[in-house]
């Protein structure tokens, strides 16, 4: 009898476990077949070949390419720094690092604007390189957002590690410059790629800090969110809805090749 309770019990909890998968799957189905079905497909063509949807696309994909290298470019060292030693104030350092995941991306790009309206700031934009309401101000704002990110996925790839490798390579004689990139980069490598893919379509799909520190000028800093914004403040639905479209693509294919090249899962 208790045996037949368990199995019940099993069946039961698997079915709403499934239930939920469906559903949660399901909702997101019905978002993406209402934005194919919303306007004729003649509509949907016009507007990706516009001028203006193909200006975005390009800015879109340079700065969030641009972003995504210097991104991981910092998040290498500053993950395995993390991830492998002990410091008075590491558990501040970690969360404060994390701040851009939680805080609102308008925020994030107002304290840039903010920053940019100080002595230091106002230096910098004004002589050195200008960053208010122009293209690299798109790049420091999808930096600022997505290097978090990137920091997160790279530190979860470098804990996953054996520090036993590492340290078998230096009593084999590497220095640990030599050891870090002949053995845990190459151990790193799934999380690399994981972590660069992610960040980018991440960059692609930034809209707040961008457009509160750049703008949101039209063929200027009108990245794909910006464009798509545009394009509902002019009530031009066919080209929001094909923006959003190829918004879609981008974030399924870069998920696609995730799971492809790396044969795993990722873990932020």
């Amino acid at each position: 009898m208790k045996k037949l309770k368990g199995a019940g019990g099993d069946r039961a909890f698997r079915a709403a476990t499934i239930s939920a998968l469906a559903l949660l799957t399901l909702f997101f189905v019905v978002i993406i077949v209402s934005l194919l079905t919303f306007t004729d497909w003649g509509t949907m063509v016009n507007a990706l070949v516009a001028p203006e949807t193909l200006f975005a696309i390009k800015l879109s994909l340079i700065t969030a390419t641009i972003t995504t290298i210097l991104a991981i470019a910092i998040a290498i060292p500053v993950a395995y720094a993390i991830s492998t030693n002990e410091f008075w104030g590491k558990s501040l350092v970690d969360s404060l690092l994390d701040l851009p995941i939680v805080i609102s991306p308008v925020a994030i790009g107002a304290a840039l604007l903010v920053f940019f309206n100080t002595p230091m700031g106002e230096g910098i934009n004004n002589h050195l390189l200008r960053f208010v309401f122009s293209v690299p101000g798109i790049v420091l704002a999808q930096f600022t957002i997505v290097s978090a990110l990137a920091i997160r996925l790279l530190k979860s790839t470098f804990d996953s590690i054996d520090p036993r490798y590492e340290q078998v390579s230096r009593t084999l004689g590497c220095s640990q410059p030599a050891a870090f990139f002949r053995v845990v980069l190459p151990l790193a490598k799934n999380g690399l790629i994981a972590a660069a893919i992610l960040t980018w379509a991440r960059a692609t799909g930034e809209f707040g800090a961008t457009v509160t520190l750049a703008g949101a000028t039209a063929f200027k800093t009108e990245t794909l969110p910006i464009a798509i914004s545009l394009s509902l403040s002019s009530a031009n639905i066919g080209q929001a809805v094909a923006l959003i479209v190829i918004l879609v693509v981008i974030s399924l294919t870069a998920l696609l090749i995730i799971r492809k090249v790396t044969g795993r899962k990722y873990v932020i």
